[in-house]
């Protein structure tokens, strides 16, 4: 292994070495530890550290990296407190999740490090997100991201690749090709000869080095992010090394052909990098063994106050509070003339006053901006607040929904719209797993709205017609709203925006251009979670959202003798139960619509916290009234049928007649 000092202080190339044997000796703890079942898991980057150690080094404290569960060295090259790091590796309250989380698996605003959740892929997105900030305030700023020759063959790689190459962002990808994807060796992964020529492909400069020698990794890293700072793009290094141990330890090595281990060891970065050293009289034997006892008392040290440190205990309520970022809600009351406007132009009114408030807001979907979306809600736009807020997307939607999380981490706002509410599915794993859990792992908030079109009665067949707002409501986390009515719909997207909590923002389709309100034309919030009654009766409860609403409506106007109470949720989390109860606890019956499926749907759930909460109260079973258990049809016809508007009205009477 050659090693260049060129551009390398004698100081910088002791400091390197100091860097890259911290998190070699801290391994060597934790795998005795592992041992004596001190610490439950561990994923060894031994053989690794030039890596971590070099990327973190190149970059700026104040420059964003996001490392994976084998780049140990980038946080120790941070200098976050061993202390801090023990105690979450043991689960305790001085780590950084309070014991929700395990190992790397954390990010931390102070030391400006964004950690991995298992997926993998994602954080790649992310780190276009963030980098797009850093972009937009022209501060000349890097990012760089870590992930594994296995995780290039995810489609969120490629995804953010290609938003990166469009965008022209500054960030670093960082592939460390070691070897093996758990026992999977590279030659299974891809067919590719080199995953250098993946970046080419996408129009990124991309580089090949010897992820090994750490004089190499840091003055070329350091070389790249000099010139990334200048002309904002991004680059992808792919790092030739090789993972030592399992991919975790209990995984072990068995499936490595022992001469591949033999060889590799052979390269080890810090091994050879100290015979370096010691040739050019940087280093010698006494020096070697200061600064390993000096390393070794602070790990024992702190591995003893984290030790000393009591096992971590919260509360039911403790753990519901840290679920979402706390937000103060403001009622922002309309004053002014109203004028008559449909649904669909109350929330382009909605989105355009947000737009004109927060200047750090950003729009991204696919055709929204000179085109105007497919629903036209942000024509206009462009002309008004630019292509760099209301910003045309590749079609990629996890790689944006990731995005949009990395705006939020770097400062800014981020609205995405789903061109389809079907399209969701593409980008599920980042909104229920990245979106939905980053403030209760870590206290990180995710700033985002994603909007919805969505539902049926427009002959737009299975895949632009559900109403798939169960697969949300399920999920910790987030926050689902769904509006009937132009006013709601205008003053909840404000307050969605407003707050700091992923939300879900369904928008009826059918609804768009066929129902109209007098809508303030100034801007006004309205709370999330709270009903609205918009009829008063004595006989029943209907509860019901969107294109329900209307149906429920209609069948009122055409039955008058029905004394009913219409609640229309508006948002669905959070719920608004006491509504619900004090409703049926007046009628003693309750009959819930939706336009889902019935199976797993919001009003199964409805219907179960009423029979054990107001069981008491109710005069009859509660009815439950959806679509079928089909996919959504094409055909006028069929969609009548799959859809619960016309024998809403025969169930209602059913239950009135128990």
């Amino acid at each position: 292994m050659e090693f260049n000092t060129e551009t390398i202080s004698s100081e910088e190339q002791l400091l390197l070495y100091k860097r890259m044997i911290k998190p070699r000796l801290i391994e060597e703890k934790m795998l005795i530890l592992l041992r004596q079942g001190k610490i439950s898991k561990w994923f060894s980057g031994i053989g690794q550290e030039a890596i971590s150690v070099g990327v973190t080094s190149a970059l700026q404290n104040n420059e964003y990296i996001l490392p994976m569960h084998r780049n140990l060295g980038v946080f120790t090259t941070r200098d976050i407190p061993l202390y801090r790091l023990f105690s979450q590796w043991q689960g305790k309250a001085n780590g950084f999740t309070k014991g929700r989380d395990r190992s790397f698996h954390f990010g931390t605003q102070e030391f400006n490090i964004v950690g991995m959740i298992s997926h993998l892929g994602p954080q790649l997105g992310v780190a276009d997100g963030i980098a797009l900030a850093d972009k937009l305030k022209d501060n000349g700023k890097v990012t760089a991201v870590f992930t594994g020759e296995g995780a290039t063959s995810e489609g969120d790689f490629h995804e953010a690749l290609n938003v990166a190459a469009v965008w022209q962002l500054p960030v670093l990808f960082c592939i460390e090709n070691n070897g093996y994807g758990l026992s999977t060796p590279t030659k299974e992964q891809y067919f590719c000869e080199h995953l250098v020529d993946k970046g080419i492909g996408y129009g990124i400069e991309s580089y090949q080095i010897d992820g090994n020698n750490i004089l190499e990794v840091y003055s070329k890293v350091n070389e790249l992010c000099e010139s990334i700072r200048k002309n904002p793009r991004p680059i992808l290094i792919e790092f030739l090394t090789f993972r030592m141990r399992g991919h975790e330890e209990a995984s072990g090595t068995a499936y490595v052909p022992g001469s591949l281990l033999d060889e590799w060891a052979k390269k080890d970065p810090i091994t050879n990098y100290e015979t370096f050293l010691k040739s050019k009289k940087v280093l010698d034997d006494d020096l070697i063994a200061s600064i390993k006892a000096a390393i070794k008392t602070e790990i024992n040290e702190n591995l003893q106050l984290a030790f000393d440190e009591p096992k971590i205990s919260s509360t039911i309520e403790n753990e519901l509070h840290d679920v979402f970022k706390p937000f103060n809600f403001e009622e922002i009351k309309p004053v002014g003339i109203e004028k008559n406007i449909r649904l669909v132009d109350a929330i382009s009114e909605g989105l355009r006053q947000a737009m004109e408030k927060y200047e750090n807001l950003v729009i991204m979907g696919q055709d929204i901006a000179e085109y105007g979306g497919a629903f036209k809600i942000t024509d206009g736009f462009v002309a008004e607040f630019g292509t760099e807020r209301v910003r045309n997307t590749p079609i990629c939607e996890s790689a944006i929904v990731s995005t949009a999380m990395g705006l939020s981490i770097n400062g800014y706002k981020a609205v995405m719209e789903m061109q389809f509410a079907d399209f969701v599915s593409s980008g599920f794993n980042p909104i229920v797993n990245l979106l939905a859990k980053s403030h209760y792992r870590w206290a990180e908030k995710a700033d985002i709205v994603v909007r919805m079109p969505c539902g049926g009665g427009v002959g737009a067949g299975p895949f632009h017609s559900q109403t798939n707002e169960a697969w949300f409501t399920k999920t910790p986390g987030l926050k689902v709203v769904y509006p009937a009515f132009p006013y709601d719909a205008k003053g909840l997207l404000a307050t969605a925006i407003e707050d700091p909590n992923p939300v879900l923002f369904f928008e009826h389709k059918a609804l768009y251009r066929s129902i109209y309100q007098d809508v303030p034309e100034n801007y006004y919030t309205l709370p999330l979670g709270k009903a609205s009654l918009l009829k008063e009766g004595s006989a029943v409860t209907i509860v019901t959202y969107g294109a329900g609403v209307h149906w429920a409506l209609e069948t009122l106007e055409n039955n008058t003798g029905i004394s009913a109470d219409l609640l229309d949720l508006r948002s669905l989390a959070p719920l608004d139960t006491e509504a619900i109860y004090a409703s049926v606890q007046k009628t003693g019956r309750l009959i819930i619509l939706q336009e889902d499926s019935m199976f797993g749907g919001i009003a199964s759930d409805i219907s179960a916290m009423v029979m054990e909460d107001c069981f008491e109260y109710l005069d009859a079973p509660v009815k439950r009234v959806a679509s079928i258990e089909t996919p959504i049809p094409f055909a006028k016809d069929l969609e009548k049928e799959y859809q619960p508007r016309e024998r809403f009205e025969q169930e209602l009477k059913k239950l009135l007649a128990y």
